[in-house]
């Protein structure tokens, strides 16, 4: 009798620092960690499994199919190791932020002449500088506000300054913007006010007070009392938010207080970032604890994971006395940041006092998302009870799926399915289509919802016969829904009622819920149902029509810029991919491309000067 292949991969480990990965039976990474040994690391995971130290941590043992390992040559190589790892797979059961993705960042386009400054939420241009993540999009947008009135930096987009009529606009006059499209502000003194910026980004709020003051004082020497006053209203509008801010004395000086609580499989990160005894800002974040790991190696991960994406680290750390492995952690945060950084546990003083704040606001802040939680998962409960007496259903709608047709005049034409289970959207269930049957430019929605239905239904046929160790295996296609919501009237409710037969038959209601007065038809009834606005139920209803419909508008459009693209683009002399690219990311759709002058074109990053008057003359040859 063979052995178990996983403990032969378990035996095979190395006694060494290093990176160990767990996939499952489909090979997708579920779990990536770190250690001294790793071969002593993971067999720690598995005796764990006989006596679980939690659901999750017994789940992800069950699921592991296969062990990899990568040797590194010590214990903080690991842990910048393992999180490069995580950023790159994204495993279920790590510590990880949620919806990461969307954290805001300010970036400032130092590649150009007269650099941006800009809110955004992607980072990946690498000549860029870029500031976050935050937690709060209206801080940052306000922080930029306050910016703008000190360093009067340009708002307008593009790569180059100004506008075609070449003009300043109206920041100039109103104090928002020196105006470098008209030669007003030279480019030194210009990225003079952006380093400015990224100071005051980066926490050196006293040398801005300071250099501030002094400009304020000399444009009085030199009598120059405009500029002297405007100097005197930046310096008011530094002063008076960090006196806002100002939680200790300067003497305190630059650190970052870090506290995380954590509750099951829930866990909150709180960040005080404190820069001249200001307190610059102060971000929460909410992160997945899957496994419901220890409070220390939460806060590990998290500093890990966070200090990552940050362009500058302080060379002070203030946080939690339990911390694990904090002298590796410094290493790994030394060697990202270029200088020595010092992991402290306050014991006394102002940063006792902070650290501590910063702790009460992350157990207030799991607290505050239990209670919400709550409050939305009862909110759901009475939309599917409500929606199940309006329809006289047997039991609550935990599926309800709506289908939505999207075409312009006829072309193009697609539709959507979208999934709410529980009251919520389930988007791994989504799913779109092209219609087939119906002739190019020949609008028909009553077709087009009768095709899709008929392949849902043939669809969930087709899956009874197939594994669900298959490949060929759809989950969502394989599900029977409770309710089906078609957008549209009684036309549309006729035309989807054959198709589903079989549904109908096995208990599925089909209803179709209509825009002009949100009247939802029923089979068999004349009447529509009236449901009230404030109802749970129909807002429900009307969460999952509206998320068809944009998916179904989302898909057209893609497709239609897509068949727009294909037809125009790949026949143009001297456009590749990469070409094709650069010149949708900097117009936005090919319509604009084909509006734009020669000059424009030309000032396209990434296109020579010569393809763009080419790339104009052809098009314009061509009409």
């Amino acid at each position: 009798m063979s052995e178990d292949p996983l403990l032969e991969q378990r035996r095979a480990l190395p006694d060494q620092p290093g990176v160990y990965l767990f996939r499952d039976a489909r090979g997708r990474v579920i779990y990536v960690g770190k250690a001294k040994s790793v071969r002593k690391r993971v067999a720690s995971h598995f005796s764990k499994a006989q006596v679980p130290s939690s659901p999750g941590h017994a789940e992800m043992v069950a699921t592991v199919e296969q062990i990899e390992c990568v040797v590194v040559a010590s214990e903080a190589d690991a842990l910048l190791a393992e999180q490069s790892f995580i950023k790159q797979y994204r495993p279920r059961f790590n510590i990880r932020l949620r919806d990461d993705k969307s954290y805001p960042f300010i970036a400032i386009s130092m590649d150009e002449d007269y650099p941006r400054v800009y809110f955004t939420r992607e980072r990946h241009r690498s000549n860029r500088v870029y500031f976050g993540p935050y937690s709060n999009a209206k801080r940052v947008r306000a922080t930029l506000e306050v910016l703008a009135k000190v360093f009067m930096f340009r708002s307008c987009t593009g790569t180059e300054p100004g506008r075609r009529s070449g003009s300043p606009c109206l920041d100039y006059y109103i104090k928002r913007c020196e105006a470098p499209c008209v030669g007003y502000v030279s480019r030194e003194d210009y990225r003079a006010s952006i380093e400015g910026v990224i100071d005051f980004l980066s926490g050196r709020f006293a040398a801005i007070e300071r250099d501030l003051e002094a400009r304020m004082l000399a444009a009085a020497a030199e009598e120059e009392f405009e500029q002297a006053t405007l100097e005197r209203n930046r310096l008011q509008a530094v002063r008076s938010l960090l006196e806002r801010r100002r939680v200790t004395s300067e003497s305190v000086g630059t650190f970052d207080a870090v506290a995380v609580a954590a509750d099951g499989r829930d866990a909150n990160a709180q960040v005080f970032q404190v820069r001249d005894g200001v307190l610059s800002d102060r971000q929460s974040f909410y992160l997945a604890n899957e496994t419901e790991r220890e409070l220390a190696e939460v806060a590990e991960e998290f500093m890990l994971q966070y200090y990552g994406a940050q362009s500058a680290i302080p060379a002070l750390l203030v946080t939690q006395g339990e911390l694990s492995g904090r002298e590796a952690l410094a290493e790994a945060l030394s060697l990202r940041r270029g200088g020595p950084v010092e992991l402290r546990a306050a014991e006394r003083g102002e940063k006792r006092r902070i650290l501590e704040l910063a702790q009460r606001n992350a157990h207030l802040a799991l607290d505050q998302e239990r209670l919400r939680s709550e409050r939305r998962r009862q909110g759901r409960v009475e939309a599917l009870e409500g929606l199940q007496q309006a329809l006289g259903l047997d039991v609550p709608p935990i599926r309800i799926e709506c289908f939505d047709i999207s075409n312009l005049g006829g072309t193009y034409t697609v539709a959507s399915m979208v999934v709410f289970e529980g009251g919520t959207p389930k988007k791994s269930d989504y799913r779109r289509f092209k219609i087939r049957s119906l002739q190019e430019g020949v609008p028909d929605d009553f077709a087009a919802i009768a095709e899709v239905l008929e392949r849902r239904f043939a669809q969930w046929e087709r899956q009874a016969d197939i594994s669900p160790h298959d490949p060929a295996y759809d989950p969502s296609f394989a599900a029977l829904p409770n309710v089906v919501v078609i957008d549209g009237g009684k036309g549309q409710l006729a035309a989807g009622l054959g198709p589903l037969h079989g549904f109908r038959e096995r208990g599925v209601a089909v209803v179709s819920l209509a825009k002009r007065i949100e009247e939802v038809f029923q089979p068999g009834r004349a009447a529509p149902l009236v449901l009230a606005h404030s109802t749970p139920e129909l807002q429900l209803l009307q969460r999952v029509r509206d998320e068809a419909h944009r998916f179904a508008i989302a898909h057209h459009r893609t497709r239609r810029d897509k068949a727009m693209t294909s037809s125009l683009l790949d026949e143009l002399p001297g456009i590749g991919p990469a070409r094709k690219r650069a010149l949708l990311a900097h117009f936005g759709s090919p319509d604009a491309m084909v509006a734009a002058s020669s000059e424009e074109l030309q000032a396209v990053p990434g296109l020579p000067a010569k393809v763009g008057r080419e790339l104009y003359g052809h098009l314009h040859r061509a009409g």
